[in-house]
């Protein structure tokens, strides 16, 4: 059973923050999530950090701007998730708008996998691009850059993924997790490199931008173009094109890629919610919202993640993102909603495959006691490719362990996706793995808690034992232990209206929980709804509240003891205070 602890919290921030205004629930809240002043929390558009500050985004705007110049026509090399999808959306509206020849190219997974590869270099030399522009992808293209060169293209560079031992000699890199070193070691910032051999290189995690998403990394390399257009005086004739009309797609690629929310992160996504509430988001964000069946002055952090992100990803998933990119890069409602209803087709038949897998895992795990073992690693040969990642995070969830699964990925290999959890950097553990059994892995790339490699399938009886023997190593006995961490306790007249409009208006996800909060409750009332919800009345302290449980039909107990986000429930006009449970046990 999980461990429930309160997240801790320096008492003189929370009390300093409270005497500024803020709620004092709500100052707890920051306090325990390093919130300090509340000039934090407003997120204005005057407080991004400046596009001058990323390195190689000057370097990169100089050579675009060139590029414009010269009429070069510009070939945008996307990746097939929700966050290559806007920043690829991001690149197309925004060169356009600055009168760029540009068009784009996205891999299909099943046929060409990740990234800048010489295959997909050489398909794309069919539409002769004179430069290529990745965008969420390309860090570890060594090959595929040398392989552009060759056929006389320039490439740039645009990332935000760990890079591998090396870095491609591509003519600019901007990515905020790479600098290069010098022949002397001493590091330099990424910049023009032109020719050169593959760069050695070291993370730099002090950089303030290290949580960009790639749609973010795109973003503000726009920016760094528009202000070298303004210098070159491009814009003297015409109207300059309004950036900030893109924040929807960076607030929507940035969520559903769960980057970290640092600061500059959750005032690029409070500006995209702005607009899309507003009414002002692009035609493929209204349609999506629209088929999700959500109004979009009501949109936030939820919608984004657990509605449009996945109606997006299921276009790479199961078929081609271009209908992502498509749906996201056009201007007509019309085409934008009837591409938006074929992606939720899409999602309901990933839904489904996903049930299916999921059963055919538990099946294969029937008996498994986790704590026998400190990761899993599965494979069925009917699984779909396409769908692996959300199994191997559904299976990490229950049992709380490192999981990798695998699905066929032809000519005798597996394609493997993976998720972690604290305690474990997934892309380092498969790194040392690597190193201590060359050639088990033939590709790998990711991130702390999410990789992807690629293995022989003779192979996979070897990998798997190599991989729990790796994170035996890396873990310890208490790092198996789930821990749901909350923001404390709240007394029943705790649980009130202003709190949770303050919670409504948050910007919350990744490294900045949404908030939670834990106490024991009597079942006074439960019905099931919608077949697998659970809709509750709870008793606490002489007042009683509405409460759901989403996918749990069974009944509860007369008392439990609940872990529980705090909302607002509106439904047929009527608004409700509504408590979701997250997690329950008896009392």
């Amino acid at each position: 059973m999980p461990t429930i602890q309160t997240r801790s919290y320096p008492a003189e921030t929370q009390a300093d923050l409270a005497r500024q205004g803020i709620h004092p629930i709500l100052a707890r809240i920051l306090a325990a999530r390093d919130i300090t002043r509340p000039v934090q929390m407003e997120s204005a558009l005057a407080g991004l950090l400046p596009y001058h500050d990323l390195a190689g985004a000057e370097a990169m705007a100089v050579l675009l701007a060139d590029a414009i110049a010269a009429g070069k026509k510009l070939l945008i090399i996307a990746d097939y998730d929700a966050d290559g999808a806007t920043a690829c959306a991001v690149g197309l509206r925004a060169l356009r708008g600055f009168g760029a020849r540009v068009d784009y190219l996205v891999p299909n997974r099943f046929e060409y996998g990740y990234g800048l590869t010489p295959e997909i270099v050489r398909l794309a030399a069919q539409q002769q691009p004179d430069v290529l522009i990745t965008v969420d992808n390309g860090i570890a293209s060594i090959d595929g850059v040398a392989e552009a060169h060759r056929l006389g293209m320039e490439v740039l560079v645009t990332d935000h993924h760990l890079p591998g031992d090396a870095l491609p000699g591509a003519e600019c890199i901007v990515n905020p997790n790479a600098r290069m070193k010098d022949e002397g070691g001493r590091m330099k910032e990424n910049q023009s490199s032109a020719g050169n051999q593959p760069s050695s290189f070291i993370p730099h995690p002090s950089s303030l931008f290290t949580n960009l998403a790639g749609v973010g990394v795109i973003f503000y390399v726009m920016l760094a173009l528009r202000a070298e257009l303004r210098r070159r005086g491009a814009f003297q004739n015409k109207d300059e094109p309004n950036l900030a009309k893109l924040l929807d797609l960076v607030a929507l690629g940035t969520v559903a890629d769960v980057v970290k929310l640092d600061d500059n992160n959750r005032t690029l996504v409070k500006q995209g919610l702005k607009r899309l509430r507003a009414g002002q988001a692009c035609a493929g964000i209204r349609a999506l919202l629209q088929v999700a069946g959500r109004e979009p002055q009501r949109a936030g952090t939820f919608e984004l993640a657990f509605l449009l992100g996945p109606r997006l990803n299921a276009a790479g998933r199961l078929d081609d993102m271009s209908l992502g990119i498509e749906c996201l890069a056009t201007d007509d409602p019309d085409q934008a909603l009837e591409m938006a209803r074929r992606l939720d087709g899409l999602n309901r038949e990933r839904r489904e495959i996903e049930a299916e897998m999921q059963q055919s895992a538990l099946d294969t795990l029937e008996g498994f006691e986790a704590g026998d073992s400190y990761s899993l690693a599965l494979y069925q040969p009917e699984w779909h490719q396409g769908v692996i990642g959300i199994l191997a995070g559904r299976l990490k969830d229950k049992f709380h362990r490192p999981v990798i699964a695998f699905a066929s990925g032809g000519e005798g290999k597996l394609k493997g996706s993976g998720r972690s959890i604290p305690g474990l950097h997934l892309r380092d553990a498969l790194d040392l793995l690597s190193k201590r059994q060359p050639g088990l892995i033939q590709r790998f790339g990711g991130h702390a808690m999410a990789a992807g490699l690629t293995i022989a399938e003779a192979d996979y009886p070897t990998f798997a034992a190599a991989f729990e023997a790796t994170v035996r190593q890396l873990l310890t006995p208490a790092d198996l232990e789930k821990i749901i961490e909350t923001d404390g306790e709240l007394a029943a007249a705790e649980i009130e209206w202003e709190l949770a409009r303050h919670l409504s208006e948050g910007i919350w996800g990744q490294g900045f929980p949404e908030p939670t909060f834990h106490g024991e409750f009597e079942v006074v009332e439960q019905r099931t709804v919608g077949e697998r919800h659970l809709k509750l009345r709870l008793g606490r302290e002489g007042k009683v509240f509405d409460a759901i449980l989403f996918f749990h039909a069974d009944p509860l107990p007369e008392a439990i003891r609940a872990v529980y986000g705090l909302g607002v429930n509106e439904y047929n006009g009527n608004v409700t205070l509504q408590l979701t449970l997250r997690h329950w046990e008896p009392a």
